[in-house]
């Protein structure tokens, strides 16, 4: 990772700038499921009613990614990423207020606007800011990202041990946003951006969306994502039901998320040098599958164990994805497009597995068929990987004919 190296102190701002906002995508969504009988109790909302509270924000981050191209060129880069960390900062914030279940559900719309706008921007900036070291930035993305879940998960259940209520340790996480928001504003402005024409083009999806290939990504990186969607709502629950408290239960999506933070900064890492990421996602498809059937036919057996296994293929698998995703096409504007809309069909898709999960559990009184699903849902990824051929992607991407990117 040469580029950590560089003494060039704009890159070591914008890669600690990049840290820092991907922190805060995730503590608001995995602070919850370690805290649901809390808030079940003081709320009255049941494990459906609950489960929105991760549907809700997946479905946004689905589809307000979606949007990101047109807010970004519209707004510009700057305000457009503090607008992002002021939604989830306002989210956070507001839970302070959340003995109610429908100021709770505001709540998680609000966080899931503003990370829907900053997961869909920081792939393409990445691209554009550092193009020769994309596969080491991705990992750096995607490990913060996980290393939010995982702070997220631990910190909040062991705030409300040491005597806070849950709100409050839910609203912990307004501070680190407002930090995140501080230095996005001073980073953005030191550093070039794309000019306006060039983020109009590259943010054309239009032609995007008539490539099969676009749909094959949403579809397989939905259906991979829901296994982390299902675990973030339903894993503490899950032992919880079993006996275990919320401070231990909460350890384990941590050991999760801390799995999945090194998983996904190592594997973009084991791969630069090699375009064809297939052999490698699969991998990462074994790890979920094992860490599935743990959870299906022995949970009690190595809990710890099929949580680092489970983690490993979750973290690696996504930080695959999002690199897979930009390989498609050269250009930093386009791939970042296309990384976007692969997000937001895919959170969409995403955003049902918590509630397939609780529907489950109502129709058969566990959380054993919720867990098979989701093993399926690992094997049609592996078929659908399959299609992921680099030798084919110009071919898979072509832009429509007569149309010339601007170079930015």
């Amino acid at each position: 990772m040469a580029m950590l190296r560089s003494p060039r102190p704009s890159i070591l701002l914008w890669l600690a700038t990049v840290v820092l906002i991907t922190l805060n995508l995730r503590p608001f969504l995995t602070a919850i499921g370690p805290l649901s009988p809390a808030i079940q109790a003081q709320t009255g909302m049941g494990l459906e009613a609950l489960a929105w509270l991760t549907l809700l924000p997946m479905a946004l981050i689905g589809a307000g990614t979606w949007l990101t191209p047109a807010v970004q060129h519209r707004l510009g880069a700057r305000p457009a990423m503090t607008l992002a960390l002021a939604f989830i900062a306002a989210g956070c914030a507001l839970r302070l207020a959340g003995s109610q279940s429908a100021v709770l559900i505001v709540t998680a719309a609000l966080c899931g606007v503003g990370v829907a706008l900053a997961q869909g921007m920081l792939p393409g900036l990445i691209k554009f800011q550092t193009p020769g070291h994309v596969a080491p930035m991705m990992g750096v993305y995607s490990a913060a990202l996980m290393s939010g879940g995982a702070l997220g998960a631990q910190f909040s259940p062991l705030a409300m041990q040491w005597g806070l209520s849950w709100q409050v340790s839910l609203a912990l996480w307004t501070w680190p946003v407002l930090l995140a928001l501080w230095l996005a504003w001073h980073t953005l402005g030191t550093m070039p951006l794309p000019v306006a024409a060039g983020w109009q083009s590259g943010s054309d999806t239009t032609w995007l969306l008539q490539r099969r290939r676009t749909w094959l990504l949403m579809l397989a990186f939905g259906l991979m994502n829901g296994g982390y969607a299902t675990m973030v709502a339903w894993l503490a629950p899950y032992y919880q039901a079993r006996g275990w408290s919320a401070a231990h239960s909460g350890l384990l999506v941590a050991v999760v998320s801390v799995a999945m933070a090194s998983a996904a900064l190592a594997f973009p890492a084991l791969v630069a040098r090699h375009p064809d990421r297939r052999p490698w996602i699969w991998l990462t498809l074994v790890c979920q599958a094992a860490g599935f059937a743990a959870l299906a036919w022995r949970p009690d057996a190595a809990p710890m164990a099929a949580a680092v296994v489970l983690g490993v293929g979750l973290g690696g698998c996504f930080a695959l994805f999002m690199l897979v995703a930009l390989d498609h096409l050269h250009h930093p504007l386009r791939a970042g497009a296309l990384n976007a809309l692969m997000q937001g069909g895919g959170f969409m898709l995403t955003a049902l597995a918590p509630w397939v999960m609780a529907r489950l559990h109502r129709a058969t009184g566990g959380f054993h068929a919720g867990w098979l699903v989701q093993l399926g849902a690992v094997l049609v990824v592996a078929l659908l990987v399959a299609r992921f051929n680099p030798g084919h992607y110009d071919k898979a991407m072509r832009p429509p004919a007569g149309q010339v990117m601007p170079v930015p």
